[in-house]
């Protein structure tokens, strides 16, 4: 903490420093307006939620530095909802977006064209964010306390490393309990990325250090070690994507749990300079050991943006005891342009949920999702319908979303 607060200070003096100190001075707004509705059955009302989220902030740079400090605050206008704080959600659905004000980054950067390093409160988003990631559908979103060292000692090879001594977690100012502000912990983010013929080849190391007890009582830690490749190929007006990746998770530091599960995933779409479609499969795996069908010993990712993965209805964001195999496909057009809407796509996709031990069905999903640009604004419209087999209730969602930025 002490750390944050002098870097914002020293963000402040450079920006009060003016044209003499920096040779760039770059104001940071950015504003979202959201309704998000649910209905899950098994609870007697739906859920409302019309939330304000306003990010702001200054970024001053001179020469490789860079100095950025921007706060943000979330404000529920209709606030019929369960915002996951106080206990279990018995009236009303839970939407992931309490009120919060609260500094969202305050960082120092130096960058070159072999090094980037950066110390502070930061987004990180690394590769896909299926490990760690920024959280972004949720208005308070997610931050590190880190220092982030990004190395190209030759063309074609990165080394990126960071220690992230806290996370700052989407429940804001008021979070408690299992749902804290912010998680403390030794946390150590590495991959090693090589440019090949058939895309970048990467080798990657998360040690998760949820170093509190009233976490989960620290059951989130673990140590994950895998690859990962991720490529395109472009045919005239026609590309062709691919991703494949394979990891193993154990526990790690102080958890409890003796476990070991694996990660699978194997990713390909199709681009048609109009049409897409695109298929995978994704395998958290159930796990094995001293603790095999144990509270949280199978493959968890509790650092991902967890929205982009397994479905929009967030019925599967913490990993079963007998892990998830999901099956889907996709299928969208984008234009470039509609009259005045710019960017503007269309895309829907199909979930199958399976349980990796003893290959239960869990149930099936269908997302939608709509969405154009008007000038600095995005806007989107969002649904998502589960139909539980054997795991959770049915649940529907809808999202009608509207996204500025200077």
């Amino acid at each position: 903490m002490r750390l944050i607060f002098n870097l914002s200070l020293l963000s402040v003096a450079v920006i009060a420093a003016g044209p003499a100190a920096a040779q760039t001075l770059t104001p940071l707004a950015e504003a979202r307006l959201r309704h998000e509705h649910v209905e899950q059955d098994g609870l007697p009302e739906h859920a409302d939620a019309v939330t304000v989220r306003v990010r702001a902030g200054l970024q001053a740079r001179a020469g490789h530095w860079t100095a950025l400090a921007e706060a943000q605050g979330n404000l529920a206008i209709v606030g019929d909802y369960y915002d996951g704080l106080a206990g279990p959600a018995t009236v009303r659905p839970q939407i992931s977006d309490p009120q919060n004000v609260a500094l969202y980054r305050a960082q120092l950067q130096y960058r070159s064209d072999a090094l980037t390093v950066t110390a502070g409160r930061q987004r990180i988003q690394l590769d896909d964010e299926r490990f760690v990631g920024a959280a972004a559908i949720r208005n308070n979103g997610q931050t590190f306390d880190a220092v982030r060292t990004e190395l190209t000692p030759v063309k074609g090879v990165k080394a990126d490393v960071t220690y992230a001594w806290g996370v700052r977690t989407v429940w804001g100012i008021d979070g408690a309990g299992a749902r804290q502000q912010a998680i403390g912990g030794n946390n150590v983010f590495a991959t090693l990325g090589v440019t090949t013929p058939v895309g970048t080849l990467a080798g990657f190391a998360y040690l998760v250090d949820q170093d509190e007890a009233i976490v989960q009582g620290y059951r989130l830690s673990s140590q994950t070690y895998g690859a990962r490749l991720a490529g395109s190929r472009g045919f005239g007006k026609t590309k062709l994507a691919w991703t494949a990746s394979h990891a193993r998770q154990s526990d790690y530091h102080r958890n409890p749990n003796d476990y070991a599960a694996d990660y699978w995933l194997a990713d390909i779409g199709l681009d048609l300079a109009g049409p897409k479609v695109g298929a995978g499969y994704e395998v958290l795996g159930a796990g094995r050991g001293r603790s095999r069908g144990a509270t949280l010993a199978s493959f968890q990712t509790p650092l991902a943006s967890i929205f982009k993965f397994q479905g929009w209805a967030d019925k599967l964001t913490t990993t079963p005891a007998d892990g998830i195999r999901d099956l889907y496909g996709s299928a969208g057009w984008g234009w470039p342009q509609l009259g005045a809407l710019k960017a503007v796509s269309v895309q829907a996709v199909y979930h199958r949920f399976e349980s990796d031990r003893l290959v239960r069905h869990y149930g099936n999903e269908i997302d939608l999702l709509a969405q154009a640009r008007i000038g600095r604004t995005v806007a989107s419209l969002r649904y998502a319908d589960y139909r539980a087999d054997r795991f959770a209730t049915d649940t529907r969602k809808v999202w009608l979303q509207m996204d500025w930025t200077l």
